[in-house]
């Protein structure tokens, strides 16, 4: 396998000889503070550049403060020298460090995700990072810092056409095009803000702000305003994040997968394979239902729980979108929904709620696990929902509360106020519980706890009749095992390519778009070659 950049040792590399000073600047900087803050401040104040009290000193402190910088400079020439990368036999393999060494490795087959991130930095330089997520890794199980992006381009097309098993078999000499890609939607800077300003987050600032005020009004002390200011900074600091993470969101559908890139100051580029997504979550906060606003979450392997920061945007499969936007990132990681009206199904999932005087006979359902509408138990938009007599634990969302299965995916809803839909794949279902307080034996309801890897999307059925909740766990074992059957490769293409290479649709209105839909058609990478 052919690779840009200087070999070393056969097939290892080595990372650019910048990597090490783009990620140590701030030792850098801190060695400058320590030795030059004094006489920076006397310059300021228009005194002598050198305090006269320490001037027999200062060759012993220049020489000191040099001996410092090149030990730093030293430590990241050997950091960069024995920091080599490979990949060759299946795996992508990173050895680093000169007195305590470490070598990391992934198996090509078992790659999650893949990213590239550039700090502000680092885009200063034209250089980037690659991270490269595989499955039951709490981390990054390997992260390449820092190449040329260019390099770092052809990387990652090489390491996803082997884990998509576009290539195959023994290394040639041949580099692999980077797959071309085609957009498919973007957030544009005005929704963002505006989803910002009316988020949940606005909310409890909001209301946090009115107990302030009137706890000052009541007591007649100001001085609480002061002891807000760290709230306040903290507050906007993560508006800034959001803002920063969200800013020119894209996605676009390419032979290697779905492909985000967002980020003011610091970019990345993700490409997550639609085979490698557990669970994906559809949600809308109260104030987003007036512009019809959705935001949509996943887990995959690697990744973690990314509760908040950099994690919180890596899973984040879409910020702020429309019902078309969410229909259409549905139609790219479930190409095939398993059902014969989709966009009426999942517009249910996201908006729909049982009628009031609905409930659950025990037993209602098809034998396939899909709820027959017609049936006793199903609501008109097909999704079982929690019965009539267990209103009194959740009076807001008993007739959100539902399931419905399809052939392909599990599909969960939620919540009156907070919104939310999420889908899994059967073959993503790892693992089942049943869980029943004592209110709910009182009830007769139990909740269904769906286990995938660990990320912000917890699949949960909340109250749902005993017998519906056991009926539902054992046919929703049944599907995950004659799902995994069919799934005899780990290579992800192999599993999505007849939706891959369907004919491109029309593009989708917000009415029409269905996910029922084939991404669009774009040149594979052998197209590519030969054109």
């Amino acid at each position: 396998m052919s690779l840009p950049g200087k070999a070393v040792d056969g097939d290892w590399r080595r990372v650019h000889p910048a990597s090490p000073f783009v990620r140590g600047w701030v030792a850098l900087a801190a060695v400058v503070y320590f030795f030059g803050r004094d006489a920076f401040e006397r310059m300021l104040q228009g005194r002598d550049f050198l305090d006269p009290n320490i001037s027999g000193r200062v060759p012993w402190l220049l020489a000191g403060g040099a001996a410092l910088m090149l030990l730093t400079v030293g430590g990241f020439i050997l950091s960069w020298y024995f920091t080599r990368y490979q990949v060759a036999e299946g795996y992508v393999r990173v050895n680093t460090g000169f007195l305590f060494k470490q070598q990391r490795q992934a198996r090509l087959d078992r790659v999650q995700a893949i990213d590239i991130v550039q700090p502000l930095l680092a885009r200063i330089f034209g250089l980037a990072e690659l991270k490269f997520e595989v499955a039951d890794a709490g981390e990054s199980a390997v992260r390449l810092a820092y190449l040329p992006l260019a390099q770092a381009k052809q990387l990652r097309a090489t390491i996803l056409a082997r884990a998509a098993g576009v290539v195959s078999g023994p290394a040639t000499q041949e580099e692999v095009p980077e797959a071309p890609e085609q957009v498919v939607l973007s957030v544009p800077p005005s929704r963002l803000i505006g989803s910002l300003l009316l988020s949940e987050q606005t909310i409890f600032v909001v209301l946090g702000a009115v107990a302030s005020i009137a706890i000052s009004v009541i007591t007649e002390n100001n001085a609480i305003f002061l002891a807000l200011i760290p709230a306040v900074l903290g507050i906007g600091a993560a508006y800034w994040s959001s803002f920063n993470k969200g800013y020119n969101f894209t996605a676009a559908i390419s032979p290697d997968g779905i492909r985000l890139r967002y980020g003011l100051l610091d970019t990345q580029a993700q490409t997550l394979p639609p085979g490698r997504i557990q669970a994906l979550m559809v949600t809308q906060a109260p104030l987003w239902r007036f512009f019809g606003w959705y935001r949509m979450h996943v887990n995959v392997a690697g990744y973690g729980l990314a509760a908040s920061g950099e994690g919180a945007a890596r899973t984040m499969l879409l910020p702020v979108g429309l019902k078309s936007d969410v229909m259409r990132m549905l139609s790219l990681v479930l190409p095939d929904p398993g059902i014969d009206d989709p966009v009426r199904v999942f517009t249910a999932g996201l908006e729909g709620m049982a009628p009031a005087g609905s409930g659950v006979r025990a037993g209602s359902g098809l034998p396939g696990g899909a709820p027959d509408a017609g049936a006793s138990g199903a609501g008109g938009d097909g999704f079982v929902t929690t019965p009539r007599r267990a209103r009194w634990l959740a009076p807001l969302g008993w007739r959100r509360n539902g399931f419905l299965a399809t052939r392909t995916a599990l599909l969960l809803r939620s919540g009156r106020l907070w919104r939310a839909l999420v889908v899994v794949p059967h073959q993503r279902t790892q693992s089942m519980a049943l869980q029943q307080g004592p209110l709910a034996r009182r009830f007769g309801v139990a909740d269904l706890v769906l286990h995938t890897t660990a990320g912000p999307v917890s699949p949960r059925l909340f109250h749902a009749d005993v017998t519906q909740a056991v009926e539902l766990f054992d046919q929703q074992a049944a599907r995950a095992r004659e799902a995994r059957k069919r799934q005899t490769s780990e290579q992800w293409l192999a599993q999505v390519a007849p939706a891959t290479a369907g004919p491109e649709p029309a593009p989708p209105s917000t009415e029409q778009a269905s996910p029922q839909a084939a991404p669009p058609q774009i040149p594979s990478r052998e197209d590519q070659n030969h054109g």
